[in-house]
């Protein structure tokens, strides 16, 4: 279970002035919290007005929205405005965790090692299910899904028959309250996803690079279309030789240093930034540590307007998947957060950082977002590089 503890803890100002109750907070979701607060203050949604501020960072914890509630109910029997700043370790409590998931993948082959079909079922906690019904799509089956939870998995790989199942964990969705996180569904989608397509293509005895980009062909439902999807799994293709051929793939490494390659579209299909990672690791055999001596990173984002801002985005959001894939995760202990504070909860330090190498594919093809790609892929690289450096595969994160 992963936590959000972004750097700004929850706050709200509240107060009734001229017969309006007046909310001041950060909130990424207003529409989805202004019914209850009306609930809770029993009057209409027009009585209500917030004024929203700067997010304090958020990354999926201020979608909820619901530490709006104990400050206005304090306001409105108090009779004068209160301002309420949760503590780390109350923030921490309060929190909507990324939930755990739980995943199986598998693959049929036909002559030559061809891919024939592919499944992939992904259990898992549903927010939209529990917080925002109303936002979830059906499936191929008519059933509403929640489309936050399975995103990822419905790749650009050309694999034959293809079925997906998304499967709502009521286990998670009632223990606790799942949340949205940063790169949401692919945070685990894609980490089984091309963990599982590094498995393949050692089972057919071809290396990784070279069956990704067999599977890659940009042809079918995979070519893409007008106007965010242009040259469709082509251009996914691209970024996977121009990442492997600048990480030096193929070339000779020192013992227990290995090289794992992992590729993503981001989270929409019809929106997709094309993003390879490669990561160079060294495994002690002795401790079992971990160590990332380098990614590298080329993205397609389409025409990128704001070069800095880019690179911004690619260097938090690749240090968020690394944070995720080697430092973060929590458990739960007679049904509170074990872990509620940066004494016991460790995220990535400064002193953990790798060398970043990280590109850009110029192209004048519609922009698309920057905020979450390059977190999904981290993962699942290290994790091909661990097996090629020691032989090790794994199929847990967070990587301890």
């Amino acid at each position: 279970t992963v936590l959000h503890f972004q750097l700004e803890p929850v706050n709200a100002l509240a107060f009734e002035k001229d017969g309006l109750f007046e909310i001041h907070t950060g909130n990424q979701w207003q529409s989805l919290i202004l019914p209850t607060l009306a609930k809770a203050l029993g009057r209409p949604e027009r009585g209500i007005v917030m004024r929203t501020y700067l997010i304090g960072g958020g990354f999926g914890r201020r979608l909820n929205g619901d530490y709006a509630v104990p400050a206005a109910l304090a306001a409105k029997a108090l009779g004068k405005p209160v301002k309420m700043v949760l503590t780390r370790a109350d923030d921490t409590l309060f929190d909507s965790v990324r939930s755990p998931s739980v995943q199986r993948l598998r693959m049929a082959f036909g002559e030559s090692g061809n891919v024939t079909a592919m499944e992939h079922d992904a259990a898992a906690g549903w927010p939209t299910q529990v917080m925002a019904d109303f936002f979830m799509p059906k499936g191929q089956d008519g059933k509403p899904f929640d489309p936050f939870a399975i995103a990822g998995a419905d790749h650009w790989y050309n694999v034959g028959a293809q079925k997906v199942r998304a499967i709502s964990n009521d286990l998670a969705n009632t223990a606790f309250r799942p949340g949205w996180l940063r790169s949401v569904g692919p945070g685990w989608t894609n980490w089984a996803l091309e963990s599982f397509i590094d498995e393949a293509a050692h089972h057919v005895g071809l290396d990784p690079v070279a069956f990704r980009l067999r599977l890659l062909d940009g042809s079918g439902r995979n070519a893409g279309s007008a106007p965010n999807a242009i040259g469709g799994a082509s251009r996914q293709a691209e970024v996977v030789r121009r990442a492997a051929a600048r990480a030096g793939w193929g070339a000779p490494l020192p013992a227990d240093t290995g090289l794992g390659l992992a590729t993503s579209f981001g989270q929409e299909r019809d929106m997709p930034t094309w993003v390879a990672c490669a990561a160079r690791v060294h495994v002690s055999r002795t401790s079992g540590i971990v160590t990332v001596e380098k990614l590298t990173i080329v993205t397609d984002a389409g025409t990128v307007v704001d070069p800095d801002g880019a690179r911004a985005q690619t260097e938090g959001g690749a240090l968020w998947g690394l944070s995720m894939a080697l430092h973060e995760g929590t458990a739960f202990e007679r049904g509170q957060v074990r872990d509620i504070n940066l004494d016991s909860y460790t995220p990535l330090r400064i002193s953990d950082v790798p060398e970043l190498d990280i590109s850009f594919v110029d192209s004048v093809e519609v922009p698309v977002g920057l905020g979450e790609p390059a977190t999904t892929v981290v993962a699942p690289a290290i994790g091909n590089a661990i097996f090629a450096a020691v032989g090790a595969r794994l199929r847990h994160i967070p990587i301890t």
